[in-house]
């Protein structure tokens, strides 16, 4: 069950309208890393969890997006209203579909389920689910130093800050786990090969060095030429 109180979960109160910037805020309400994409996809990633802790946590989170879609709604419905008659009303989306929220990215591309990741499988839900906070995170930042209105300001970083939270959420149900790999097989043979596949062999003056770091040091086996390694299982069609 669901019940909506009429209060935003953070005071929503934009100083003045601006509708190009309630423009760049449809990314959060109808793009890719915004708020409804992050609630359907918890939302639909918790029916198929089967451990009860996590399928709480993604239903819980899966909640507060829709308290964020909200918020998001509202800072458009501000940044919007009484301006059908200026200029810069005139140049977005708002002068043809109307003031409202939609599910649009900034764009004008329409929200699509195809962004919904729901695997059954816990470690990859929630290893996407980290990611796409990432960006949600960064996009928030992106529309922080886009904006002077210190209301807008001080909402965005209200929102960015839950994005970094249920990052981290994710992070500790992720290692809660103790697994490293997705689904019931675990591969067996090249998990600790490193294949340096982006030797131009000119250095500097190529695209880059080539670089040696914890990702390709220690316990990983560094093939420079894999090429010579690889060719040799090949083997034709017998004769």
């Amino acid at each position: 069950m669901f019940l909506h109180r009429k209060r935003p979960l953070f005071p929503v109160k934009v100083g003045e309208v601006n509708p190009k910037f309630a423009q760049k805020l449809l990314e959060q309400f109808g793009g890719r890393s915004g708020e409804f994409t992050a609630m359907t996809e918890y939302f639909v990633q918790s029916f198929g969890c089967d451990h009860k802790g996590i399928r709480d946590m993604l239903m819980d989170v899966a909640t507060e997006e829709i308290g964020h879609l909200e918020m998001v709604g509202l800072m458009i419905e501000q940044l919007t209203r009484g301006a059908e008659r200026e200029e810069a009303y005139e140049d977005t989306l708002f002068s043809v579909m109307g003031k409202s929220p939609h599910f649009l990215d900034s764009m004008g591309n329409a929200w699509t389920s195809d962004w919904i990741r729901a695997s059954g499988d816990p470690v990859a839900d929630l290893k996407h689910n980290i990611s796409a906070e990432a960006g949600a995170k960064m996009a928030y930042e992106r529309l922080i130093n886009l904006t002077d209105d210190p209301g807008c300001k001080e909402t965005l970083s209200y929102l960015m800050a839950r994005e970094i939270s249920h990052q981290k959420m994710f992070q500790t149900a992720l290692a809660s786990l103790g697994k490293e790999f997705e689904g019931e097989l675990e591969p067996e043979t090249e998990l600790n090969t490193y294949y340096n596949l982006s030797n131009d062999g000119q250095g500097d003056v190529g695209l880059g060095t080539d670089e040696r770091g914890p990702w390709n040091e220690g316990e990983w086996q560094y093939l420079d030429n894999p090429d010579e390694a690889l060719h040799s299982k090949v083997e034709g069609p017998k004769g």
